[in-house]
């Protein structure tokens, strides 16, 4: 096989991964337009050593490890963040992108070239179709929102309400992003001397009221507690919201 060959499957490995990384760069996503010509790119060059070597087994074994090296690659695009996960479609980019990379490198243009046009259509064409079927924002009862919650009560009992908060937050369907801890000196809403505000910064999947109103009950009964409020940040709905 003459090196004029070996390079125009390189540069159509090449060329399919900067087309898939235009659409991935329009659309502002973590791997654009390098990452993924990179990796049509490096795949590529790796199944072409197996086809250099020209051992009947050696591009097979190549291209195995090709898939376990983006595999890893892939995993690092991955986030989580909360209770949602980003990356995904990322990573099955990427992953589909050193697949085409192969199939280039091995000769098969048509696949490849084939292979190219089927992602774009999946990114372009059923992206739509995803929202369509996907049910109605409104109608989910599993919507993560964010919401504040304000306890004041005495600085010597810090870390004693703190820790039960964290508890009750941990038994229900929440993640903690932030706590702050702000001393608040006495005032004529708050006559209590050495006393400290605790605001916790929380996701909440679905029903809130069945996590926090146990949780602000409990609270009220304790002693340290001087007062406790919650907030919900995600939207502007009163009802969403106690005094």
């Amino acid at each position: 096989m003459t090196d004029l060959t070996l390079l125009l499957r390189l540069l159509l490995a090449t060329t399919c991964g900067v087309a898939i990384g235009a659409e991935r760069q329009y659309r502002s996503r973590t791997a654009g337009l390098r990452t993924n010509a990179l990796v049509t790119t490096g795949a590529a060059i790796f199944v072409l050593v197996g086809v250099q070597a020209d051992v009947p087994t050696a591009t097979i074994q190549i291209t195995a490890y090709v898939v376990s090296g983006v595999g890893f690659l892939g995993g690092g695009v991955i986030l989580r963040q909360g209770f949602s996960i980003q990356g995904l479609n990322t990573a099955a980019t990427l992953w589909c992108s050193a697949a085409i990379g192969a199939q280039a490198a091995t000769g098969h243009t048509l696949i490849a070239i084939a292979a190219t046009i089927l992602v774009l259509g999946v990114h372009v064409i059923l992206r739509p179709l995803g929202h369509i079927l996907d049910k109605d924002p409104g109608a989910k009862d599993e919507d993560i929102v964010q919401y504040l919650i304000h306890v004041t009560a005495a600085h010597r009992q810090e870390a004693r309400i703190r820790a039960h908060v964290l508890h009750v937050l941990a038994q229900g369907p929440a993640a903690v992003r932030g706590l702050n801890s702000t001393l608040v000196p006495p005032t004529d809403t708050n006559p209590h001397p050495d006393s400290v505000e605790l605001t916790f910064d929380v996701l909440i999947e679905g029903d809130a009221r069945t996590l926090l109103d146990p949780l602000v009950a409990g609270l009220f009964l304790d002693h340290a507690v001087h007062a406790v409020s919650w907030n919900c940040e995600s939207t502007t709905d009163p009802d969403l919201t106690t005094p």
